[in-house]
């Protein structure tokens, strides 16, 4: 990123979410292995293909596979299911930043982003 144009979607300092429209979101597991992570993002875009086939075509079964195969890659990232972090803190996933201990931080380093 420019130093002109911020990002736009930053990570939190502790490098566990990411914010988008002023929503936490978990990010990948920065532990997993580089193969794994990259088996695990294929499997995560082809399934992502997969439920937009399934949408096109109306096909309730297949989205459901798809949707399942999704859910799968994203535990496999750490992006969802047990939180990857050791230290006790809380799962803020999908949580307006606002509403977080991270709501000072965002509002100090991405002013233009706040409510």
């Amino acid at each position: 990123m420019s130093a002109s144009r911020p990002d736009p979607y930053p990570s939190t300092p502790d490098g566990r979410y990411f914010v988008v429209r002023g929503r936490l979101w978990r990010c990948s597991n920065p532990n997993l292995d580089p193969q794994e992570r990259d088996t695990l993002v294929r499997d995560l875009m082809r399934a992502r293909r997969a439920v937009g086939a399934a949408q096109k075509c109306n096909d309730e079964e297949a989205l459901k596979a798809a949707r399942s195969d999704v859910d799968r890659a994203k535990r496999g990232l750490g992006e969802r299911g047990p939180v990857w972090w050791t230290d006790g803190a809380p799962d803020l996933n999908r949580h307006l930043v606002k509403n977080t201990p991270y709501a000072a931080w965002y509002g100090t380093h991405h002013p233009q982003s706040r409510p």
